[in-house]
């Protein structure tokens, strides 16, 4: 199994019944040997260009664990999928994210050593 994230735009109308849509599109992955991780509903956004004559779109990402081989079939049920007026399936760079998750842990790490040691100098002043 291999993990994936996609972004789906969901039609601008059906932002006040999205469950409904992505009620479906989850069946779609799990119909597909899929296992949803995890779903980020980021609201309706304004998009770049029109794309089918609308202005904006409703952003919604997940995260899927798939065997590869049923990547093309979720990617051709998706495109004829009605709610859906784009989506991009890509396969997170694992490594980067681990890499980036440490740095940022180090960072914290020694922005805490810093505000420790202002704090005991503040305390020797006094």
């Amino acid at each position: 199994m291999n993990q994936y994230e996609i972004a789906v735009l969901y039609h601008p109308d059906l932002e006040i019944d999205l469950e409904k849509a992505t009620t479906k599109v989850e069946k779609i992955f799990t119909d597909n040997q899929g296992k949803v991780t995890h779903v980020d509903n980021w609201g309706k956004r304004k998009l770049a260009y029109p794309i089918k004559k609308n202005e904006s779109a409703v952003y919604v990402i997940y995260s899927v664990d798939f065997p590869p081989e049923t990547v093309r079939k979720v990617e051709s049920t998706l495109n004829i999928t009605d709610e859906v007026i784009r989506f991009l399936i890509t396969r997170p760079d694992l490594k980067a994210i681990a890499k980036a998750e440490a740095m940022k842990a180090e960072k914290a790490k020694r922005a805490a050593e810093r505000g420790e040691a202002a704090d005991s100098e503040e305390k020797t002043e006094e």
